[in-house]
Order: C-alpha cells, then sequence, then structure tokens
C-alpha cells in the first residue's frame, strides 16, 4: 500500500498518550488486530492465555475486569503533528502511515454511513503504552487493540504490530495495520447503527451474537478497503494511492491467524471447542472480509440476518 505524497495528514484524531509521546518511525511494518471493547480479536487471545479457552466464563471474566469507569490518559499530540503532515511523511513512518489510515477510515465512513440512516461521529484513537484508563476499565497492551463503547473510543499500543507479527507469524505489511484500525472503527460504525445492542456479552458459540459482530466488523473493513484508493483528504485528494493484490493477501493471511479455531489450536491449549467462540473461524473471518471487499457495500454486511456465515 502507498500513501500520495502530496495528501494531508489531520493528527487531530490520534491522542498519543504514549509515554514522551515519540514517534515510533524506526519500527518495522507490522500487523494488528482486535477489540476488547466489544468482544474483538484479541480478546479472545486473553482470554486464551489467562483462561485457558476453556470456556464462556473465562469470557465473562475478562469482561468484567474491563467494567469499572475510567478515561484516558494525558495526551501530547506535539511531536505528531511535526512529524506527520502529509502522505510523504506516511510512507517513511509508521506512525504517520497510522494517522492517514484513520483519516482515510473515518473520511469514508462520513460519506458512506448516511446511505444506512446514520451521520457518522468521528471518533478519537488512544494510542498508549504498558496500560491505560477507558470507560470500559484499564486495559494492558497485552489486551491488543480494542473499541470502548462507553468513551467511544479506539485504544492502540502500536507495539501490537510487532506483537502479532512475531507471536501469531502473520505476514504484516502497511494495509494489515489499516485493515486491523478498519475492523475497529467498524465497532463503531455497530456502536452508531445500534447493532451492540443485539449482542448480549459472555455468550460464545459458532453463531453467538459476539461472532455475528466481529465478522460484520471484518465485512466492514472490507468494504473500507474497496474504497481506500478514492476516498480523500480534507483538500480532496486521495489519502492512498495504491492497494496491491499482495495487500488483500497479506490481509486475508491475517484473518487466518485471528480465527478462534487457529487460535485455540496453535495459542490456546490446542484443543478447538466451538462453544467458546467468539470471532469466528479462520475460514468465516477471511470470508467476510473477502464480502466486503468484493462487494464495497456495508449493506452485504448483514451477518445477523444470515444462517449462513461460512
Amino acid at each position: 500500500m502507498k500513501y500520495s505524497d502530496n495528501a494531508q495528514l489531520d493528527t487531530s484524531g490520534v491522542q498519543d498518550a504514549r509515554s514522551g509521546g515519540g514517534l515510533g518511525g524506526g519500527r518495522g511494518l507490522a500487523v494488528g488486530g482486535g477489540g476488547l471493547g466489544v468482544l474483538g480479536v484479541v480478546a479472545y487471545l486473553l482470554i486464551s492465555l489467562i483462561g485457558g479457552g476453556s470456556g464462556g466464563n473465562a469470557v465473562t471474566d475478562v469482561l468484567g475486569q474491563l467494567g469499572a469507569g475510567g478515561g484516558p490518559q494525558t495526551a501530547d499530540n506535539t511531536q505528531l503533528a511535526a512529524e506527520c503532515k502529509t502522505g510523504a511523511d506516511a510512507n517513511k513512518n509508521l506512525d504517520c502511515a497510522v494517522v492517514a489510515d484513520i483519516d482515510s477510515i473515518q473520511n469514508y465512513w462520513t460519506a458512506e454511513l448516511p446511505k444506512l440512516g446514520k451521520a457518522y461521529e468521528p471518533i478519537t484513537t488512544v494510542w498508549f503504552t504498558g496500560q491505560v484508563s477507558t470507560a470500559c476499565g484499564t486495559a494492558s497492551s497485552g489486551s491488543g487493540p480494542f473499541y470502548c463503547p462507553g468513551d467511544q473510543h479506539v485504544y492502540l499500543d502500536l507495539q501490537f504490530y510487532d506483537d502479532l507479527k512475531t507471536q501469531f507469524g502473520a505476514q504484516g505489511g502497511l494495509f494489515v495495520d489499516a485493515y486491523v484500525l478498519a475492523h475497529e472503527y467498524g465497532h463503531h460504525v455497530q456502536d452508531l447503527l445500534g447493532t451492540n445492542a443485539k449482542v448480549q456479552q459472555g455468550v460464545t458459540g459458532p453463531k453467538s451474537g459476539s461472532v455475528r459482530l466481529e465478522l460484520q466488523a471484518d465485512c466492514y473493513a472490507g468494504t473500507w478497503a474497496n474504497h481506500a484508493t478514492t476516498v480523500p483528504d480534507d483538500t480532496g485528494q486521495p489519502l492512498i494511492i495504491d492497494v496491491t493484490a499482495d495487500d488483500i493477501a497479506r490481509a486475508l493471511d491475517t484473518a487466518a491467524r485471528i480465527g478462534d479455531d487457529y487460535i485455540q489450536k496453535n495459542l490456546g491449549n490446542g484443543r478447538i471447542n466451538q462453544n467458546a467462540f467468539t470471532h469466528g473461524t479462520s475460514v468465516q473471518r477471511k470470508k467476510w472480509f473477502t464480502t466486503g471487499y468484493q462487494s464495497g457495500d456495508p449493506k452485504k454486511c448483514d451477518t445477523f440476518g444470515t444462517d449462513n456465515l461460512g
């Protein structure tokens, strides 16, 4: 994936609450995913590591730990705003690339969501290290990226992109990083549309509401990907000018490695327990991202209206 050198970046969608607020531009490209606030990808990994992936009680316990109130720590965007001004910066620096991703995803939904009968409400992504206090409770870097409905923020420790690359063995890449964020912002879209109300937290299984929610967020990420090279910055210039077949293949590789069955077998206790599913299988995650990408239409992402989840 490549960003337009002349595209203008807007860092106001980020609260840089990392220690020192410094840029991590020296790190290599990596991948990520998740969604603790609405039972996302890495919540399951956290559950597997803490509760052994043994069943629904582990899910309930982990979510319960996130129930206390809170708010994001102090943010300082000074250095980020100074370094991340254009797409040329995004092509050289991972932090700036993530800024460009956030701009693109939110600009896409600003134009698209009214077609579903709802105005889009821009939100903030909080970058943190170590741990962060949110309206969904205190979370650590090990929680992975997540969206918190309580304060309508996305939370991300950028180190997690590297963690997924090493722990999951995913190929990674700039587009994969963007896919992760698009999934989280998909949860915000679900929040705005009231889809979250259909899901009873703590209920797991292959056709549970949490699985449908996650697969729909993958599909929404795919719809953004379909339009990524045409979504403009605030001046009308495309932010992203190239998404390759290799980028899509890498996203599908990541989707396969964050399915419930893959995580249970390779990162949990080695046994697949469908009753503990919260995100969908590798095949399902690939299917629904592909559904969104090939159609470019969020209306095709109705995972709640079908028994055929893949």
